[in-house]
């Protein structure tokens, strides 16, 4: 109690993953409307997983639960048999795995799309930088400004001479 004999209420929030086991077994039959001993049986064929504490207690968590619901649906209100709720699973799993890689590729083809556009602006800017290919030994004429005027440089060439010396 606090001064003045008023009695206060405190309230602590914990937030628990979805994932996380939490729920003994008695619990999670009750939340899921079967019996505990239906929870065993999915659990050895592989339809449900709890988590285990470490003195082996099955955990269930909401995610389990829910499953577990989902499992109680099919088979009362669809009709289904134990190897239907399996085979819609699987079915569901490689579904999500099927999905996830289409996402990865869709991400991949924006990413590429992007570089292609990168490479074609970049073809586009050194297009005009490009200098036109001339066959080799073609004439390469040179432009003078009149026809008298004299080369603007000179390129001295060294020819053997008829004598044997070397002469400019």
């Amino acid at each position: 109690m606090s001064s003045g004999g008023r009695r206060i209420r405190t309230t602590t929030r914990i937030e628990v993953s979805d994932d996380r086991g939490v729920f003994m077994i008695s619990v999670a039959a009750e939340l899921a409307e079967m019996h505990p001993q239906t929870l065993r049986m999915y659990e050895q064929r592989g339809l449900i997983q709890p988590k285990r504490s470490p003195k082996g207690t099955r955990l269930y968590s909401h995610k389990d639960v829910e499953r577990l619901r989902r499992i109680q649906e099919m088979t009362a209100e669809l009709g289904m048999n134990l190897a239907g709720v399996e085979r819609v699973f699987e079915l569901e799993e490689q579904l999500e795995a099927a999905s996830a890689k289409v996402r990865r590729m869709e991400r991949r083809a924006r990413e590429l799309q992007q570089e292609v556009e990168r490479l074609e602006e970049l073809r586009r800017s050194l297009r005009a930088e490009i200098v036109p290919y001339v066959r080799g030994g073609a004439i390469v004429p040179v432009r003078r400004a009149s026809p008298d005027a004299a080369p603007r440089f000179r390129i001295p060439v060294e020819r053997p001479s008829e004598d044997g010396d070397d002469a400019v």
